[in-house]
């Protein structure tokens, strides 16, 4: 169950990401994709800051802001 909760919240997060960084998704394997590299690297940066995370909005959020600092990662790093 944890696991489905955590798709589903991966693809969320790269769903969000992908439209208030280019306006649209990247698809359902893509939204998933960077929501789930998101929330890896939102919750990393975020446990580094000592912020934890409650509930499923909590986890949301961190991953949302995760995964735009993996979308603008990959731009950085593309040119």
């Amino acid at each position: 169950m944890q696991f489905i909760a955590f798709l589903v919240i991966g693809g969320l997060a790269g769903w969000f990401a992908g439209i208030i960084s280019k306006g649209s998704g990247f698809g359902l394997v893509g939204n998933v994709i960077v929501g789930i590299a998101g929330a890896f690297l939102g919750g990393l940066c975020f446990s580094l800051l000592g912020i934890v995370a409650y509930g499923l909005i909590g986890r949301l959020i961190f991953a949302v802001i995760g995964a735009l600092l993996f979308i603008w990662l990959l731009g950085f790093i593309k040119k």
